[in-house]
């Protein structure tokens, strides 16, 4: 039997038995991406050739991407010949305004940094990088992105970082670049993002 409630004086209840009350179970095999209003997705992967990876059409709803760097490496090594992470929006990939640094520690206890303020450094060297950066959404109403590193620089060296920056409209692509003279000649990047 079902009971209507109606009126704004309260409700008095009495004892109710346990027996009496019942849940509906929400069975995994109906949850579903597709229900799903802000699902988590990963991209397809890409080779890392040329000098960026661009990944496009991120929808609106993101608050967080993360970005996944595997064995990524450049035929130039050398302060001058860094890769960077940036990220956009409709207008386009934004080169500058961009806080923080990055830290690579090797083995014996040694480090050295790196910043930039035309994207997130990912660091630099011919090695293989393997990090993974993420970006979550800090201030809606501005579009204020910060993002975290940590990795592994091959043989034996970890990389630690953090960034900052606020986008002139809503994030819809991120990509990876280096600078100079440099050029990928391996690796794979992906992205997760989520709402």
């Amino acid at each position: 039997m079902a009971l209507n409630l109606s009126g704004t004086t309260g409700i008095v209840t009495g004892n109710i038995a346990s027996d009496a009350v019942t849940t509906s179970l929400i069975l995994n095999a109906n949850v579903t991406p597709a229900k799903l209003s802000q699902p988590m997705t990963l991209a397809a992967a890409q080779n890392a050739t040329g000098t960026s990876v661009d990944f496009t059409g991120i929808p609106s709803w993101v608050k967080r991407i993360t970005v996944m760097l595997n064995e990524v490496s450049t035929d130039t090594g050398g302060a001058s010949a860094s890769f960077l992470l940036q990220i956009g929006d409709s207008g386009g990939v934004e080169t500058s305004g961009y806080v923080g640094n990055s830290l690579v520690v090797d083995n014996a206890g040694g480090s050295q940094g790196r910043t930039a303020t035309d994207g997130f450094v990912c660091f630099y060297d011919t090695a293989a990088h393997t990090p993974s950066i993420v970006w979550t959404l800090v201030k809606i109403s501005g579009n204020t992105w910060i993002a975290s590193l940590i990795g592994y620089l091959e043989p034996s060296n970890m990389l630690f970082g953090s960034s900052a920056k606020t986008l002139s409209d809503t994030l819809d692509r991120v990509r990876l670049t280096t600078v100079n003279t440099a050029t990928f000649d391996g690796g794979s990047v992906n992205i997760l993002y989520e709402g």
